[in-house]
């Protein structure tokens, strides 16, 4: 049964705001710029990078989400967007940031927009789930999941910085995490 993510960013026990570590390490790698943060949800990631500094565009399909993100980012440069990116609502603009992360959100279709929309130099971070057990049993939509290796090969073209796949630090499940420099 898919989670209704307006009911999950309602419940103030479900929010952690807390950037992801990945994140916290690709912050120190680059200067400042423009980010972009999909499937945001209630911004962790997208307050962090304001708050260092950086411009950043934080799209989630939850307005609930959305909502709480607005009210902790006002006076910093975060453009927090109401958008369904399965419906492809909102359109990744080739060559427009310098930095794009994807955490535990996948959509295998839009992965040439983010490789697109990421400049020469810039980075993409991510991370997320991989297909385990729950999923084979049928308890998880494989669909939302990649196969051992897929990230990395949809940046097979990239200087990858950092790859792995294995338990997520603080989680209970397997997932891919990348950080990798457009040439």
């Amino acid at each position: 049964m898919p989670r209704h993510w307006d009911h999950h960013y309602s419940d103030p026990a479900s929010l952690d705001f807390t950037p992801t570590p990945l994140l916290v390490e690709v912050a120190d790698m680059v200067p400042p710029g423009r980010a972009l943060d999909i499937a945001c949800g209630h911004g962790r990631n997208a307050v962090y990078l304001a708050s260092l500094g950086w411009r950043v565009t934080a799209v989630d399909s939850s307005a609930v989400a959305i909502r709480l993100l607005r009210a902790r980012s006002s006076g910093l440069g975060v453009d927090p967007r109401v958008a369904d990116l399965e419906a492809g609502e909102f359109r990744i603009a080739p060559d427009s940031y310098d930095l794009i992360c994807d955490f535990f959100y996948l959509q295998r279709d839009l992965f040439p927009q983010i490789r697109e929309g990421v400049r020469a130099g810039g980075l993409f971070a991510g991370a997320i789930h991989l297909l385990d057990e729950a999923s084979a049993a049928g308890r998880r939509n494989p669909a939302f999941q990649l196969k051992p290796g897929e990230l990395r090969d949809e940046f097979a073209e990239w200087k990858i910085l950092f790859y792995s796949e294995g338990l997520e630090p603080g989680r209970t499940r397997t997932a891919a995490r990348i950080i990798a420099r457009r040439a």
